[in-house]
C-alpha cells in the first residue's frame, strides 16, 4: 500500500460500479450512490464502463485487459474523484492500469492520471470527505452488534482496505468489531482461481466460515463483492446462514435505517 495525498472535498464524483455488482448485487451500488449523494455529492455513472480488467490480468491475459482498460480510460473525463466500492477493482485501476500501459506514452499518461482519482469507497469517505460518520437516524434506540470484517487479499495489500474498513466501524456507536484467527487469509474466491482449483477454493471458504463462526458475530462486512458471494453461498449451502454485508449497504443500514428494501 503507497502512501498518497488526498484531494480538497469535491462537489462531483464518478462512480465505477464494478462487474459483480452490475450483475449480481446492484442494491450494494445504489447504497453506494445514496451514501455519497447524503454527503453532497453529485455522483455521475458512466453507462459504458465495464468490467476493470482483473480477471483477465489475474489470470495472466494482460493484452485481453489492457483492451478494458482502454475502453473505459476516456469514459472518466473530467477530473473528479473516481470512487469504486471495491478494494480489489480500486487496486487494479490505481496499481495495474498504468502498468499495462507502460510501452503506450499516451495511454500511459491518461492511466496515471486516472490512477490517481481512484478512491475505494471507504477511503474515500475517511480520507477525502473527511466528515464525521452521521448520527444514526432511528426513533429507537440502535442495537448493538458484533460484527466481523473481511477484506480482500488485494484489497488488504493495495488499498489498505482493512485499514479504513476497521477504522470505519469503530466510529460507530453500537459496533463491536470481533477479530478470527484466519483474518488475513484468502476466503478462496480469488477471481479466476476459485474455478480452477474449486475444491482447494472450497476448502478455504469453509475455514474462512468456521473462523468467523467462532468469534461468536452477529454477521461480516466486507467492502468487496466476490469475497461477500462466496462467503454468503458457502453459508447458505452450509444452511448455517450469517448476515453477510456489503459495506456500502451495511453503512446505509446502520445510518439511515429501514430504506424499504427487503
Amino acid at each position: 500500500m503507497d502512501q498518497r495525498a488526498y484531494p480538497p472535498v469535491p462537489e462531483q464524483v464518478y462512480l465505477f460500479g464494478t462487474c459483480l455488482i452490475d450483475m449480481f448485487v446492484p442494491e450494494a451500488g445504489v447504497d453506494a450512490v445514496f451514501l455519497l449523494q447524503q454527503a453532497g455529492l453529485r455522483v455521475h455513472y458512466p453507462q459504458q464502463q465495464s468490467c476493470c480488467g482483473q480477471p483477465a490480468y489475474s489470470s495472466g491475459n494482460p493484452q485481453q485487459a489492457r483492451e478494458v482498460a482502454r475502453a473505459q480510460l476516456d469514459l472518466f473525463a473530467q477530473p473528479w474523484p473516481v470512487v469504486v466500492p471495491s478494494g480489489s477493482c480500486a487496486g487494479m485501476m490505481r496499481h495495474h492500469w498504468p502498468a499495462l500501459f507502460a510501452d503506450e506514452s499516451e495511454w500511459h499518461a491518461k492511466a496515471l492520471a486516472l490512477a490517481e482519482r481512484v478512491f475505494e469507497l471507504t477511503e474515500f469517505y475517511l480520507h477525502v470527505l473527511q466528515q464525521p460518520l452521521p448520527q444514526p437516524q432511528t426513533d429507537n434506540t440502535i442495537p448493538s452488534e458484533h460484527l466481523a470484517l473481511h477484506t480482500s487479499c488485494a484489497a488488504r495489500r493495495e488499498m489498505g482496505t482493512r485499514l479504513h474498513g476497521v477504522e470505519v466501524l469503530n466510529r460507530l456507536p453500537g459496533i463491536a468489531l470481533k477479530e478470527h484467527v484466519r483474518e488475513s487469509e484468502c476466503c478462496g474466491f480469488g477471481g479466476t482461481f476459485s474455478l480452477k482449483h474449486p475444491d482447494i477454493s472450497g476448502a478455504m471458504v469453509q475455514d474462512k466460515l468456521a473462523a468467523i463462526r467462532a468469534t461468536g458475530c452477529d454477521g461480516v462486512v466486507t467492502a468487496d463483492c466476490g469475497c461477500m458471494l462466496n462467503l454468503r453461498h458457502t453459508a447458505e449451502f452450509q444452511q448455517q446462514p450469517i448476515r453477510i454485508e456489503h459495506m456500502a449497504s451495511f453503512l446505509r443500514r446502520r445510518l439511515f435505517g429501514n430504506t424499504g428494501k427487503e
